[in-house]
């Protein structure tokens, strides 16, 4: 998949002057992942930027301005929500993570039985135990793939509107429980043919770098707010 811009000049992508400046001092030290085929990294390669996928971005930023950072991806391809939480919640606390991603639910929402309130039920259970144990989470509204010109045309509509419910239904979990959450569902690339792959269900390469970026500059205005909150007078 070729694209007008590569990584060092892509409008979307971190530049080497923010990189620098994000996330400097950040107090995370244990970071775990949870998560689907988006958590685990199944990105399409494209020309002009790294192969690096999605939350092992978010780890290496991480760990460059904390070395003695531990990371752990739980992601697995295929599962549902109910299956993220069954099989990587217990080993994520386990972990004892200070910092949470926890991304699902996609799989659910491709199939027309998709139900809302029982993704809704899972991801809440998920983020109030991480919660609970300390962690920060961040929760993700991820790019709508009905726009992947590899998805027919009969199935695009529907798709759509599923994918935009479940971010729309994540979105407000988020905001119940006080998530860092990252909304890509809107981002101005998410029609763009050139951030999914051909198989119509991930993104490329592309995606994952735009996705690693809007989400340091959500955890880098989480720690901006946090810090502006315990500095405001009582």
């Amino acid at each position: 998949m070729a694209t007008a811009y590569s990584e060092a000049t892509d409008p979307y992508c971190l530049r080497a002057q923010e990189r620098h400046a994000l996330l400097q001092g950040h107090p995370w030290r244990r970071f775990v992942v949870l998560g689907d085929s988006v958590a685990e990294g199944l990105c399409e390669p494209v020309d002009g930027y790294s192969e690096v996928q999605w939350a092992d971005r978010i780890a290496a930023e991480l760990r460059a301005r904390a070395p003695e950072l531990v990371y752990r991806n739980l992601g697995l391809r295929g599962l549902r929500a109910d299956q993220v939480r069954a099989s990587q919640l217990g080993p994520a606390l386990e972990f004892e993570p200070d910092l949470a991603l926890v991304v699902c639910g996609g799989n659910d929402a491709f199939r027309p039985g998709y139900d809302p309130a029982a993704v809704d039920a899972e991801i809440t259970r998920m983020v109030e135990a991480l919660q609970h144990a300390g962690a920060t989470v961040i929760t993700v509204g991820m790019f709508d793939v009905s726009h992947s010109p590899a998805v027919p045309e009969p199935r695009r509509a529907g798709l759509g509107r599923r994918l935009r419910r479940l971010a729309e239904h994540t979105r407000a979990v988020a905001n119940r429980l006080g998530t860092v959450h990252v909304h890509l569902t809107d981002h101005p690339l998410t029609a763009d043919p050139s951030i999914y792959s051909s198989d119509g269900r991930h993104g490329s390469a592309r995606s994952d770098a735009v996705a690693a970026a809007e989400t340091l500059r959500s955890l880098a205005h989480h720690l901006g707010a946090t810090s502006a909150d315990r500095s405001s007078p009582r």
